[in-house]
């Protein structure tokens, strides 16, 4: 190996390669396999194969030297000013400034409304900053889960997380929130106790219970030097160096030997340390085991490799408003979280029915980017695409595997706070912006050589609508501007006329996602919208086979018109994919072929609005057996309106029945409370379908009817002083029961009474 040492070309690949490399990257698969080709080409072509292989070392070392992270925690926790100090220690702003400061500046991160609904707010979707030669992006983390389609493409784009607890308020409900979905995303994380200069702060205390709450397999990898008003730095326990922090923003890391009257406890510390790391890490358990002296070294390549195999969560302090164990946590990042060749993303085919492809996240294979987010800026909209594979240059053509389209790539920037930086290319593992490119948010664009999608292309349908209309007649471009853009970004949003009524409707998710979307509209497009009464929506369909024989006949001078059709409509049979089939049973020339298309168009139209409740009817079959027509007064017309009216009035001898959408309900409380929530379950007409115990909470599932789930949020609240949580998602349609039925249709006529 001396041999390849020497020769110029490869040195930073065999660096990269060998053990004394920079503790931060362990080599992956892929550059012992590279190297080893390397080695053989290079001796064996010689200076050939040199300048073929230059290329390979630029893109392993600038991903190795690539964090994207996500910072997600509790509201109050101190995320915003933990954010504030990373860009600040960065270099990424000049000065600080406190959420609530006297100077009223407010912090870089808050440039919305402090009580919105987003986590870290920043001008951009990724911020990014570097840190010791390392690029690190800072991710925008939703919270909700009404968003799912949202936070799921947020997760995507991580790598890793940074989760900060309080040391005074602990593990909080939405800690156990954001940690659920870190887990459901498999994104390893590291934790940061920050607040430890308050008063009663205790970050013992917090890390049992992210060991009793979290089921995190976690330890210290730091010891605080006094705490409350007493904190003055901290003790690495794997390197076994104090820090102090001196300067007046905490800006000069001082590094020192252990105060003397802390080694005992740093021992400890860090035998805990070394016994958790061992029990998830084969290689540090045999040599804790023999009772080998374990090095810095060798403890911190055990760390990452337990923690990016999500097995352990190495725990940080410190106090970020008094500027205390920041620089750490950063080196933390970069030596502990993964960088993105180490993380495994799948894709999915569409040519083989979304089956999971996984992709190397090397810049030699095809181009596959996602798009995470839109934004509208100056210049246009601006899409945020987080490259996986390929290298994607200015000037080059896409193609956005969920529209077909092909684009051309107009201009590509790196967002650096509210600037931009103009760029060439970008590869794998990089998060840039594209200008001028038309796309919703979550497409996948590729070079046109694979049809792999990023997220799946089945968006559930909407249960939801809401009628919302502008207060005032001339915010209407605006109203109309932001309906357009929330569509794009969001592809369960959507919007339609009411035909008869001619109000817009906005369908969603769940109350709370149109809520916000209503808020939304308000805050950002200062347009007052009115809200009408939730509707679900219902359908309607029929039960059994109804024969129809209806003659349409009308004559007022001149043509007149006249068409008869004859048949029958049942059901389709359950499960089938088709909401309506027409079929032609005539035989010979009774009606004349060029009127069946009018026929059908006229069933299809009757089917749009049913006599019960006036929702679309759906699972029918029309057949059509004879009919008759006359050689002058028939048209398509006359056919058409034939077929709209035999629909109406043999309808209800097919017995018809209402659907309403039925909800797949996932609820996590604590035990206490689960009688209580299968009692309201119940009450709300629910089948409880499955009862689970995790930890210290009860899992239900239950299928419950939408139209019984408008407030639940609240009630649950209510019911659970705070700590319960719901999702639910579309599971199908199903049949009302009788009384249900007979007050909607009465609710029906009252309606149209009035009206």
């Amino acid at each position: 190996m001396a041999r390849f040492q020497r020769s110029a070309v490869p040195r930073l690949l065999y660096t990269l390669y060998s053990t004394k490399a920079a503790p931060y990257c362990s080599p992956s698969p892929t550059a012992a396999l590279l190297l080893g080709n390397f080695e053989v080409r290079h001796f064996a072509a010689g200076n050939v194969a040199r300048a073929k292989d230059d290329k390979e070392p630029w893109w392993k070392e600038s991903m190795e030297r690539l964090r994207n992270i996500g910072i997600s925690a509790h509201i109050d926790s101190g995320k915003t000013t933990l954010t504030e100090r990373v860009l600040y220690y960065t270099g990424r702003i000049h000065e600080i400034h406190e959420v609530r400061g006297k100077d009223g500046v407010g912090a870089k991160m808050d440039s919305m409304d402090l009580e919105r609904e987003k986590g870290i707010t920043i001008q951009s979707a990724a911020t990014y900053c570097t840190w010791k030669d390392y690029q690190i992006n800072i991710i925008d983390t939703p919270g909700h889960v009404d968003f799912t389609i949202e936070v799921e493409r947020a997760l995507r784009v991580l790598d890793g997380a940074i989760l900060v607890l309080c040391s005074v308020g602990g593990v909080q409900s939405q800690s156990i929130t954001v940690d659920r979905q870190m887990r459901r995303y498999e994104v390893p994380r590291l934790a940061f106790i920050n607040k430890l200069d308050r008063m009663g702060a205790d970050p013992w205390k917090v890390l049992n219970q992210a060991r009793s709450k979290l089921r995190h397999h976690t330890a210290a990898v730091q010891v605080p030097i006094g705490l409350e008003e007493n904190f003055k730095g901290l003790i690495d326990l794997v390197q076994l160096k104090a820090y102090y922090f001196h300067g007046s923003s905490g800006e000069k890391v001082v590094s020192e030997g252990i105060p003397a009257d802390m080694e005992a406890i740093v021992a400890e510390k860090r035998r805990e340390l070394i016994e958790v790391v061992s029990e998830v890490d084969d290689k540090l358990a045999e040599a804790f085991l023999n009772d080998e002296p374990i090095s810095p070294a060798d403890l911190e390549e055990a760390v990452r490799r337990a923690t990016i195999a999500r097995k352990f969560v190495p725990v940080f302090m410190g106090s970020a408003f008094k500027n205390k164990g920041v620089q750490p946590l950063l080196d933390g990042v970069l030596s502990y979280l993964p960088c993105p060749i180490e993380v495994s993303n799948y894709a999915l085919d569409q040519t083989k029915n979304e089956e999971k492809v996984m992709l190397p996240g090397t810049p030699d294979g095809p181009l596959v980017a996602l798009a995470f987010k839109l934004e509208e800026g100056r210049f246009g909209q601006l899409t945020y695409l987080r490259v996986y594979e390929g290298v994607v240059r200015k000037g080059d053509f896409i193609v956005n595997v969920n529209t077909g389209k092909k684009i051309k790539v107009p201009r590509l920037v790196r967002m650096h706070s509210n600037e931009m930086e103009d760029i060439q290319e970008a590869h794998a593992g990089q998060i840039v912006a594209v200008f001028g490119v038309d796309c919703a948010s979550g497409d996948t664009f590729t070079n046109g050589s694979v049809k792999y999608t990023m997220t799946s292309m089945n968006v559930p349908e909407p249960v939801m609508s809401l009628a919302v209309q502008p207060v005032s007649k001339d915010s209407g471009g605006q109203f109309s501007k932001a309906l357009n853009r929330f569509q794009r970004e969001d592809p369960t949003f959507r919007v339609g006329l009411d035909a008869e009524s001619g109000q817009t409707i906005i369908s969603g998710m769940g109350e709370l996602h149109l809520d916000i979307y209503v808020e939304r509209i308000r805050r950002e497009y200062k347009v007052d919208a009115t809200v009408g009464k939730p509707r679900v929506n219902f359908r309607e369909t029929i039960t059994q086979r109804a024969e129809f024989d209806y003659l349409h006949k009308k004559q007022s001078g001149g043509q007149g018109q006249y068409g008869r059709v004859c048949g029958y409509v049942e059901p389709l049979p359950p499960g089938s994919p088709i909401k309506f089939e027409f079929e032609n049973m005539i035989v010979g020339q009774a009606i004349p072929s060029n009127f069946i298309p009018a026929i059908e168009k006229g069933f299809k139209e009757a089917a749009n609005s049913g006599s019960l409740i006036g929702h679309p009817v759906e699972n029918i079959r029309v057949v059509i057996t004879d009919g008759a027509s006359h050689a002058v007064d028939s048209s398509e017309l006359a056919f058409k309106l034939a077929s709209i009216y035999a629909f109406r009035q043999y309808y209800s001898a097919a017995r018809p029945v209402i659907l309403e959408p039925i909800m797949l309900v996932e609820l996590k409380v604590p035990t206490e409370f689960q009688g209580t929530v299968a009692g309201d379950i119940n009450k709300r007409k629910g089948v409880i379908v499955g009862n689970d115990q995790d930890g210290d909470d009860s899992v239900i599932t239950a299928n419950v009817p939408l139209n019984n789930m408008f407030g639940y949020s609240t009630a649950l609240r209510s019911m659970t002083q705070g700590k319960g949580e719901f999702t639910m998602e579309y599971k199908e349609h199903s049949p009302v029961s009788q009384d249900v039925q007979m007050q909607l249709v009465n609710t029906h006529k009252a309606n149209k009474a009035v009206e």
